[in-house]
């Protein structure tokens, strides 16, 4: 997901030859993390104020028993990520009746889909949620709004005659009162907030409605642009917190990184993917693990949760733990994933199996790594058995591909047995202890 990012910081361990933690290296180390995070798009004064907390924590903490200086010290980066982003999940606030939630943003970020989304997310926990269509400046953004809104059954609160926003919103807050709706979530338009008649427009929407959360909608592609942004509507409105979409498109982490410290406000939703379905909490944490590429077994839990019976889930559970991957392993996990949404942006969110969701990029390439472990032997599965140029010849012949395409898969194998290498004894159980947290729960 932030390719480039990932990539630099995986790389830190490269800086510590030595035994211990070093003014020289800790130094180098934490220049390199600065330019990291700037080439990603992290404010520039957030990088500063990170950088001088971890070469304050490095050269001020002793190395904990069992871990090497480089482990230590992406161990330091972890949790002042962690710290950074928010620390903790950021459940919303809803104490009225109905409760109210007032998306606004940029035009183009995302809030009708979101609003859909949210919609989507709170009705699968039991919540009546009533949608209110209350961008009339952009041509079809009410048809957008009924037309996604309905294959989930969520009803739709629009009036096409009405050109105030505010009347709108009052008839629906009306509806979802007389109709125990326990939740209205209210789509704006798009503005500027040096556009001050619509902001105008905003801040009459909030006085009416006194809603229980003000959400800010980003594109994650922005990056500091929406940073700055949420600031300004924040100063001018006030916010409660953000919501970050098109992460699943962005190479960038700065928005994410940065938008907790510079608004003050949390980070407590991010869309991750185009389909409905696609929209979870933001856990700081999961951030962190998916920035220094170690997979999101957080989110990959609930997920299997959701969609995996408990003896399944248990199964996939201890693969994990183990981490301990074979291409047979592959095979199985893939078929109970399946239930779980499209496989690509799942085989991201497992440890080690990141690399092979970049390598495979879409549906059809998965399909193609699926038909060569599938033309594999058993004992060439579970790596028992070398691969050498004649089997992979037979591999790919066996399964309509190139010796390319095997080589690659090949490739990709061994790049996750070296991450898992670098990774302390090797194990996700010791894993979790390095990152001083239980992921699973």
């Amino acid at each position: 997901m932030f390719g480039l990012l990932t990539s630099k910081l995986q790389n830190l361990f490269s800086f510590f030859k030595e035994d211990q933690l070093t003014d020289k290296n800790v130094e180098k180390a934490s220049e390199a993390v600065r330019l990291a995070l700037l080439e990603a798009d992290v404010n520039y004064e957030v990088a500063l104020r990170f950088v001088e907390k971890i070469k304050t924590k490095a050269l001020g903490e002793k190395i904990t028993r069992g871990l090497k200086p480089g482990e230590q010290f992406i161990k330091i980066v972890y949790d002042e990520l962690v710290l950074l982003m928010g620390e903790q999940e950021q459940v919303l606030a809803l104490n009225s009746t109905p409760s109210v939630v007032l998306l606004c943003g940029l035009q183009g970020s995302g809030k009708t889909t979101t609003a859909v989304k949210l919609a989507y997310f709170l009705k699968k926990q039991g919540k009546k949620v009533l949608l209110c269509a209350g961008d009339l400046q952009r041509p079809g953004a009410v048809d957008q709004l009924e037309k996604l809104a309905a294959p989930y059954q969520l009803e739709v609160f629009a009036k096409r005659e009405e050109k105030q926003p505010l009347a709108v919103a009052k008839e629906a807050f009306l509806k979802a009162r007389k109709e125990a709706f326990e939740l209205l979530i209210v789509d704006t338009a798009g503005r500027l907030h040096i556009d001050e008649t619509l902001m105008l427009e905003l801040s009459a929407l909030k006085d009416f409605l006194k809603p229980d959360e003000v959400l800010f909608v980003a594109s994650a592609a922005l990056g500091q642009d929406a940073v700055k942004t949420a600031r300004e509507f924040d100063q001018k409105i006030g916010l409660t917190g953000s919501v970050l979409t098109m992460l699943d498109g962005s190479a960038r982490a700065g928005a994410a990184i940065s938008i907790f410290e510079v608004t003050q406000k949390p980070l407590k939703f991010e869309g991750v993917g185009e389909r409905v379905e696609d929209l979870q909490l933001f856990n700081p944490r999961s951030m962190a693990d998916r920035i220094l590429g170690m997979g999101d077994v957080i989110n990959l839990a609930k997920k299997a949760e959701e969609h995996i019976r408990q003896e399944e889930k248990e199964n996939l559970e201890k693969r994990l733990r183990r981490a301990e991957i074979t291409y047979e392993d592959y095979l199985k996990q893939m078929n109970l994933m399946r239930r779980m949404g499209p496989l690509s942006s799942l085989m991201r969110m497992m440890p080690g199996f990141a690399g092979l969701g970049e390598m495979a990029g879409s549906e059809k390439e998965l399909k193609k790594v699926e038909a060569m472990v599938l033309s594999m032997t058993i004992t060439e599965r579970l790596e028992k058995t070398d691969l050498s140029y004649s089997r992979r010849k037979r591999i790919a012949l066996g399964s309509g591909t190139s010796v390319d395409d095997v080589n690659r898969l090949v490739k990709s194998f061994k790049k996750i047995k070296q991450l898992l290498k670098n990774m302390p004894k090797g194990d996700l159980s010791k894993m979790q202890q390095f990152l001083g947290g239980d992921v699973w729960r």
